[in-house]
């Protein structure tokens, strides 16, 4: 049922990849929210305050990513039989939900600024929206050299900073039409274009979170051709109580009943059935309850 050898270090190698991607991130990012918040006061813009907020939630977000990542290392126990690794998931749903609220609030404002358009340092927001891009796109290519294909937490945060690097594109565009054409409407424009990616990218990430919360099958793992791929096995009369579902994103589980023909079959059966979940499905973590003809469970899961 264990790892391979390979499988687990490549695993060990992406988790520490992922910790420094997240450790760097934030960094940068804390920092240069600081900048932002007193370039958008001084400069009265709106487009640079909705970056900066949703700034201060990158920061809060890759700080959490990065603690659960970090607390996830934790061994299991008897309490925690899984140990701690949902945790990432629980990060990544928080984080959706705070990018939620904080694209509401910015639509909120934007709306009574296309009311009274305020005047607008224009020069000032456009440095302060470059280097605000020039930050952004650094530390979207740390996350990007982490696992954001398959660890949630760590696309939960590479979204985050994603959002953040149009908001500096949004900001930039906003500040020249401002400089050029005295446009000043143009700044809530950015601002509600940024909400707008920000609520997308936000409602994905807690709907994925959710699904791992509610013991969903993974995207990835057809649940209807794993029971027929077992159920192909030989001296495999049938499978039944199967459930797949995730503990982290990148950590799948399967429990299911096999049903065989004799019990001398049963430990060949399992072995053959762990190979192919492994090789298939890349499912390393596998419960399988080998049932005998003459005495099977019933579909309720309760033996005879």
């Amino acid at each position: 049922m264990g790892h391979s050898h390979s499988h687990s270090h490549s695993h060990n190698h992406g988790h520490n990849v992922n910790k420094r991607a997240l450790r760097i991130s934030f960094f940068l990012i804390a920092s240069y929210m600081i900048i932002e918040v007193v370039g958008g006061m001084m400069t009265n813009s709106l487009a640079l305050l909705s970056d900066a907020g949703h700034m201060l939630s990158d920061a809060a977000a890759l700080g959490l990513s990065y603690l659960a990542t970090t607390f996830g290392e934790r061994k299991a126990n008897k309490f925690k039989t899984y140990g701690y690794k949902r945790i990432e998931i629980l990060a990544a749903f928080i984080n959706g939900l705070t990018l939620i609220g904080i694209s509401i609030y910015i639509f909120w404002e934007a709306y009574n600024r296309f009311l009274q358009p305020p005047s607008i340092m224009s020069s000032g927001m456009f440095i302060v929206s470059v280097i605000g891009f020039i930050v952004n796109m650094l530390a979207a290519f740390i996350l990007l050299k982490g696992d954001t294909s398959e660890n949630l937490n760590i696309r939960s945060a590479f979204l985050h900073v994603l959002g953040d690097l149009l908001g500096s594109a949004g900001a930039i565009t906003a500040s020249l039409l401002i400089m050029f054409f005295g446009w000043n409407i143009a700044d809530p424009f950015a601002s509600v274009f940024v909400a707008v990616l920000i609520i997308i990218s936000a409602c994905r990430v807690t709907r994925d979170a959710t699904h791992i919360l509610m013991e969903g099958a993974p995207s990835n793992i057809d649940v209807a051709k794993v029971q027929k791929t077992l159920e192909a096995l030989k001296n495999v009369i049938g499978v039944h109580d199967l459930h797949v579902w995730s503990i982290s994103s990148d950590m799948p589980s399967l429990s299911c009943h096999i049903v065989v023909k004799n019990e001398q079959n049963s430990q060949t059966v399992l072995q053959e059935a762990k190979k192919v979940l492994h090789e298939k499905f890349d499912i390393h973590h596998s419960t399988i309850q080998i049932d005998t003809e003459d005495n099977p469970c019933e579909q309720s899961g309760h033996c005879n």
